[in-house]
Formats: structure tokens, sequence, C-alpha cells
């Protein structure tokens, strides 16, 4: 190889060194700033929520003595300001729904207007935090991000998803009630089963989250679970291939534009134990009854049930194990998930209903 190319070669080398280190000087740097917006956000949008609070005492101490609904009002607002992160976004809904329920005309004016301030403050800083977040994550799921750790130790932002206040005080727009069955569906692997959606008014935001759907009139929440796990996977299983209720998370959540007040009721569907047929025999958990060539038949999610809302939103599923939803940055559905799943491997369940978020 002549002098001539070995130069050409060094200099094409550090050309490239410099540029990937100037990408790579200039994405970290990117990314410690949206770090920085996020963490800003949370600050503010943990002020105006601190404001709502304060204010909401104050409607309290406004209303007629010894009134029942005040003294609710009073202590889902001082439980709001003492909640920890973890526990927020419950007890801020809690405090939206109270919220909904006074009747502000009978409040002084300018006690009425100041509540109405810190309510729309709430809303823009709630918009802004989350604006923030899907940033972030948006950065820190680029593929060289993850490879090459750029996010560093900063942990990884939380989306926080509450009923809009300026909503929860409508009157025509009061949350849904919305009781819901869902189905930890674990594969011979022990991995779980997730579909991935978006919200039709939010394309933007995405995130996974377990089979099961909305108990129907008449339903109980074994059959609603069983209906929809058939509905969803074509996985047809018997009442005692059902454990639980082990889990129970309420929420409140906006989706196309409504909201609802969701109560939804976890079981879990082990598959690692069976032969691949179904609880009435027609073969359905394996799809086709195809083998994988070592006496295993294979779990084939058939979505041929899905309904139009769920043709139109829902945009694809896998099996995740333990350890991949412990590392992920994709948002997930119960949050708790990945800290909750290595358990249920384990151990059995102990007939206690856990309350989850």
């Amino acid at each position: 190889m002549s002098t001539g190319l070995l130069i050409t070669l060094l200099v094409v080398g550090v050309v490239l060194a410099l540029v990937l280190g100037l990408w790579l000087a200039a994405t970290a740097n990117r990314l410690d700033r949206l770090h920085v917006r996020t963490d800003a956000a949370w600050a503010a949008l943990d002020a105006a929520l601190a404001r709502r609070a304060v204010v909401a005492r104050a409607v309290a101490a406004a209303t007629t003595p010894n009134d029942v609904g005040a003294d609710k009002l009073r202590a889902v607002a001082e439980r709001a300001e003492a909640a920890p992160r973890a526990d927020r976004e419950e007890v801020e809904n809690a405090l939206s729904l109270e919220l909904a329920a006074v009747d502000r005309g009978r409040l002084p004016l300018a006690l009425a207007a100041e509540l109405l301030d810190a309510e729309q403050r709430v809303v823009i800083a709630r918009r802004v935090h989350n604006d923030a977040v899907r940033d972030t994550l948006g950065q820190r799921r680029r593929r060289p991000v993850r490879w090459l750790k750029l996010a560093g130790t900063a942990p990884q932002p939380e989306y926080f998803e509450i009923v809009e206040p300026s909503l929860a005080g409508d009157p025509g727009a009061a949350p849904l009630p919305r009781p819901s069955a869902r189905v930890l569906l674990l594969d011979k692997e022990r991995r779980v089963l997730l579909f991935n959606g978006h919200d039709p008014g939010r394309p933007d935001s995405r995130w996974w989250f377990t089979v099961g759907g909305g108990v129907e009139q008449g339903e109980d929440l074994r059959s609603a679970a069983l209906r929809e796990l058939a509905e969803e996977t074509g996985i047809r299983l018997a009442e005692e291939d059902l454990v639980g209720p082990m889990w129970r998370r309420r929420v409140v959540f906006s989706f196309d534009g409504r909201t609802y007040d969701g109560e939804e009721w976890f079981f879990l569907a082990d598959l690692s134990g069976r032969d691949g047929g179904t609880g009435d025999g027609d073969g359905d958990a394996d799809g086709d009854g195809d083998g994988n060539g070592n006496g295993e038949i294979e779990i084939r999610i058939d979505t041929s049930g899905f309904t139009d809302t769920e043709n139109n939103t829902v945009d694809g599923h896998r099996w995740w194990s333990a350890e991949e939803l412990r590392h992920t940055e994709e948002t997930v559905y119960p949050v708790q998930l990945p800290t909750l799943l290595p358990e249920v491997i384990r151990s059995t369940w102990d007939g206690t209903v856990r309350s989850v978020r």
C-alpha cells in the first residue's frame, strides 16, 4: 500500500472520528438540555398542583360548616399536598373529581375566579410537562443513544396522566365510569403479551398495555376477561385458567376527546404449563396448531376479533420479558408492571388484591 493511500485513509479516519465525536457531544448536550427542560417542567407542574390544592382547601373552608362534601374536599386536598410522586396521579385525579362536584355559583366571585385560574394553570403546566417528556423520550429511544448509553444515569421521565381540570369542571364532560378486566398473558418463556396503541386525538403519543377491555352490561369480571382475551388474541380459556383478580388500578384518563373514570382488574393467565390447547379444546390457543419442530406448540396471536376502534388505534403487539420491561424507554401501563412482573412469575398468588398504578 502506497504512502499516499495510507495518508488519505488516516485523514479520512481522523475526519470521521472528529465528526462522530462532534455528533456524540451534540447529542449528549441535547439530551442534557432535554432532561433539564423536563425537570423544570415538572417543577412548574408540581407548583401548579400545589396551588390548586391550597385553593381547594380555601373552597372547602368557604362552604357550609359541617358539610360532608366540604370535609371530603379538604381531606383530598391535604392528601394531594402530601402525596409522593408515585401516588400523585391518583390523588390529583381524586381532587379533580371533587372539584368538579363543587357548585361554583355559590362561591364568592373572587374565590371562583382563583379556582378557575388555578385549574387552568394546571392544564397548561401538565401539557408543557408532557410535551417535554415526549421530546426527551423520543431522543432517548433513538438506537445510537441507547447503544452508546448517552442518557447516562438520568432517570427516564414519565408522563403525568390526569384528567384535565377544565374537562372535569365541565358538567357536560363528567368522567364516564369504565370498569374493565385485563389479563397478564404469559407464554412458555414467561413473557407477557402487550399491545401498542395510540390515542386518535394524540397520534404522536403511544404506549404499551395488557390484553383486556371494558366490562359489558351484566357481565362479571372473570367472564369479561375471558371474552376480551378471546376477542383480542384468539385464545379461549376456561374460568379456572384465570388467577385473580390480583391487581386493581384506578385511573382517570382521556381517550379520543372523552374522559373516563377507569377501574381496571387484572387477572393472570399463564400458558407456560399448557400444551397449546385451549380451555374448550378447540385449539385456538396456538392460532393454527402448527408445531415449532421441538414438540411444543407455538402460541399464535389472532387479532381478527378486534373492534373497529381497536383496529384503528392498536398498532401492533409483542411478547415482553421482565428484563426487557425493566430496561425499556417505552411507556408501559400499568406503570409498575416492570417491577411487579418478576414477583408474579416467581411466586403464587396469595389471594390479596393489590392496588397498582
